[in-house]
């Protein structure tokens, strides 16, 4: 990865050694990110990135004989998204307005080091310390000024260098530039999932077997952008990508500036974006993993270098987004692989046991790519060209409520006795999908949910035509993001499977 090379931002900078350090740094720090031959399946794995303390110390050492203080570049202008290069910018930038926490800095020609321009300079270089605001750090040094910092604040995206920490201000001014160049090109954000989302891994040693014709068909690693199953035998795992997925990576970049954000750590995280994106052509350097996370086993957008406001996030896990549930598009999990159903307790075959898999052009990929269209056109098109202000949470509600629009709803033995109706979360999933439920029977119920077809509401629906489904029918129904064939979901239908 050449964060000079993919910036977006040219900047007239003449420190050029110090950002060559940084660049030919960041690129060993992508080439060494090989995986840990124990790594674990299904996104998980003991391994993590580290670096011994002599290298740290020799970053530090190179950061310190920084030349000089070289000129910024106003961004405004950019064409394109910015946080690809943020880091460029950001440690060879120092020229700029006061709103943006920089001042201009007269020194003179340059030094051999940060030290000699201190003796030649006492007074700018003093200036500059006492004015610089400190926007970031690269270990312990301020990546502007140079002055070693005490304290840490802000966040640390351990996903562009280990040691890169920018604080909070800075971040909110990134996202607030990124967020103009982004919607000049009518373009949100986008965060995926790995694991059960874009794809299915397990290792080798629990194939069952079942499954050991799999180890002959698998695709070629040396090129894999025609491939779906793949033999990582040197991380002793085999990987499934789910149908549809290059067609829906392809279409989602037109209309998003994409993440992989996984629970798995980070040799995993890239050797599967290697899988799904061999020319770096959608995601580049934001592969974020567990690793890289400001919170144990939980996903947030802190790391993220766009608003909360433009960004939408596809999972299977709801739990990991605890914060921002509002941002998120729940996936139906594909379990290819049987350790995987087995994993979440499902006692059937998996789809390899069964020799089939998930239906490409009508299955979650291909139903989630309609959905992302609709809130994209909706964002961008069917809501006035003024987007200033604009908010994709409040554009995915109404998507989502288009889903049962005119649908009304009685439930029949699905909530537990005394439970309060209101509070269960079918009752809360339907109406979030539009429909209105109620407690009561009237001729303006279109659907009894029910898991009994004796009970007297039941006996009702079928009395007066109206549809009689089991409460997979709102499930099924919220994972495809449009309203599924009731004859599907008959309690017995249901009770035959």
């Amino acid at each position: 990865m050449s964060l000079v090379t993919d910036s977006p931002v040219h900047s007239s900078s003449s420190s050029d050694d110090f950002a060559a350090f940084l660049d030919s740094t960041l690129d060993s720090k992508s080439s060494d990110s090989s995986p840990d031959e124990n790594a674990v399946t299904d996104g998980h794995s003991d391994s993590s990135d580290s670096s011994s303390d002599e290298e740290a110390e020799d970053d530090c050492n190179l950061i310190s004989k920084r030349p000089r203080v070289e000129k910024l570049e106003s961004i405004e202008e950019t064409q394109g998204s910015t946080s690809n290069g943020f880091v460029e910018q950001q440690l060879r930038e120092t020229e700029g307005s006061t709103s943006n926490g920089f001042l201009e800095l007269p020194l003179g020609e340059t030094q051999e080091s940060t030290s000699d321009v201190f003796v030649e300079q006492p007074l700018e270089a003093s200036w500059k310390k006492d004015m610089c605001k400190h926007p970031g750090s690269f270990g312990e040094m301020c990546i502007l000024c140079g002055q070693m910092l005490d304290t840490e604040s802000g966040v640390t995206l351990r996903y562009i260098h280990k040691e890169l920490r920018l604080c909070n201000d800075e971040i909110v001014r990134l996202r607030a530039t990124d967020m103009k160049n982004l919607l000049r090109r009518k373009k949100l954000y986008l965060v995926l999932d790995l694991d059960h989302t874009l794809l299915n891994s397990t290792q080798l040693i629990h194939l069952t077997v079942e499954e050991e014709y799999l180890k002959e068909q698998t695709d070629s690693l040396q090129d894999v952008s025609e491939g779906s199953l793949f033999k990582l035998q040197f991380m002793h795992m085999m990987t499934k990508l789910r149908p549809f997925v290059r067609t829906f990576l392809k279409e989602a970049s037109e209309m998003f500036e994409m993440y992989i954000y996984t629970m798995g750590d980070r040799s995993y995280a890239l050797e599967m974006a290697k899988l799904l994106d061999p020319r770096k052509e959608y995601f580049d350097s934001r592969i974020i993993s567990r690793d890289d996370g400001t919170e144990k086993h939980q996903k947030g957008l802190d790391v993220v270098l766009g608003q909360d406001s433009a960004v939408l996030i596809l999972d299977d896990t709801e739990n990991a987004w605890t914060k921002h549930k509002d941002n998120l598009i729940l996936m139906e999990r594909y379990h290819f692989f049987a350790s995987s159903c087995r994993q979440f307790g499902f006692n059937c075959k998996s789809l390899s046991e069964l020799k089939s898999d998930e239906s490409e052009f009508d299955g979650a990929l291909s139903s989630v790519l309609k959905v992302l269209r609709r809130i994209h056109s909706l964002f961008f098109d069917e809501l006035g060209d003024n987007v200033d202000g604009r908010d994709a949470r409040q554009v995915l509600k109404t998507v989502r409520k288009e889903v049962l629009k005119n649908c009304k709803l009685v439930f029949s033995r699905v909530f537990p006795t005394k439970f309060q109706a209101e509070k269960h979360h079918f009752w809360k999933m339907a109406e979030q999908l539009g429909a209105s439920c109620s407690t009561e029977l009237d001729q303006t119920v279109t659907h009894v949910v029910s898991t009994d077809a004796g009970t007297e509401k039941s006996r009702w629906a079928v009395k007066e035509q109206k549809f009689l489904v089991h409460p997979t029918w709102i499930e099924a129904t919220n994972y495809m993001w449009q309203r599924q064939p009731e004859e599907n979901f008959t309690l017995d239908q249901i009770k035959n499977q």
